[in-house]
């Protein structure tokens, strides 16, 4: 419908349909903020050349049910939920003047908003860079366990009462925030923290950057897949170094009750690596900031597919990795 397709920032499967929904990070600026329908055929158990194909576009509507204004939000997250809607996640624009306010709201099939979730204070950026959310490090995450229960979201890095954002030889201390279903109301906080940026920028004063960008659920009780990208300006290649975690809540302590974490004492969720995309893939990683699982592929196994945010430039590319994974031990129903 002569939208530009890119900025693909998150994505998510519906198995009644068999299609997936993908949304662009586009905050209007080139068409209405939007989400796409596609389909992946695997079923050959590959990805081949026409395997993928757009099939629609849906714009997604504010509170007033009208296209949201150019500059209003920067959407990012997306994810079903029960009865055929969806929860989407805007990072905010914390370097505006005033500050935009990150947000999570629920909306139906046709882009109309039905619920706006719960946001702590301690996530609104005050404008003066000493609390909440820093400029692009908010809400770029979003999933939902199995059950349809708990939405899950994260700071992509540290609030800035939290501590300092990632750095060449500096972790960050990201916060994890989960949503029991039934309420709007936020439950617990965990730390994640976020590994050092991978690779020193050309020239070394540019732009770098390291942040949680994607957490999967895999059961109802803290077990999530989680997805780091780190990016530097003129670094070999793309510049992107692209992580994926297997993490666990369960004996990480909440810090709901925390309004800085620089005085406090916790436990982190625990990590446990999975995979480097280039390293362990031979694939040069665009920047990938989506994830979702397919239905099983011939043999049994999960198809876990990544997608990439092009940012609307000529030098970078909407790139799809299908990954074939087996869960062993983990509960999926």
């Amino acid at each position: 419908e002569d939208t530009e397709v890119g900025g693909l920032s998150s994505i998510t499967y519906h198995p009644e349909r068999d299609v997936y929904y993908t949304i662009s990070d586009d905050p209007s600026n080139i068409d209405p903020v939007r989400y796409y329908t596609l389909s992946i055929d695997l079923s050959d158990g590959q990805l081949n050349d026409g395997d993928i194909s757009f099939l629609e576009v849906t714009s997604i509507l504010n509170e007033s049910g009208e296209p949201y204004a150019p500059g209003s939000l920067d959407p990012e997250g997306f994810v079903l939920a029960r009865r055929h809607s969806f929860y989407f996640s805007s990072e905010g624009l914390a370097s505006a003047s005033p500050p935009v306010d990150p947000f999570i709201k629920r909306i139906n099939r046709n882009g109309r908003q039905t619920r706006s979730m719960i946001i702590p204070d301690k996530f609104l950026p005050d404008g003066m860079g000493t609390q909440g959310v820093r400029p692009n490090l908010g809400f770029e995450s979003l999933g939902i366990t199995p059950n349809k229960r708990t939405l899950v979201t994260a700071s992509e890095g540290a609030l800035a009462q939290d501590g300092p954002a990632a750095n060449i030889g500096q972790e960050s201390f990201a916060r994890i925030l989960q949503y029991r279903l039934g309420s709007r109301k936020p439950q617990e906080e965990y730390v994640y923290i976020v590994n050092p940026v991978a690779e020193e920028p050309v020239p070394a004063d540019q732009f770098r950057v390291n942040g949680l960008v994607e957490l999967l659920p895999l059961d109802n009780a803290g077990t999530m897949l989680a997805l780091e990208r780190s990016f530097s300006v003129g670094a070999e290649g793309l510049g992107n170094t692209v992580w994926l975690y297997q993490i666990q809540s369960q004996g990480a302590t909440d810090v709901s009750g925390e309004f800085s974490l620089l005085d406090a004492s916790f436990s982190p969720v625990t990590k446990r690596l999975i995979l480097n995309v280039e390293e362990d893939l031979g694939i040069e990683p665009d920047n990938i900031e989506g994830m979702t699982f397919g239905p099983a592929l011939p043999g049994g196994r999960l198809p876990l597919i990544l997608v990439s945010d092009n940012n609307f430039a000529a030098t970078q590319t909407t790139q799809f990795i299908v990954l074939a994974v087996e869960l062993a031990g983990i509960p999926t129903d």
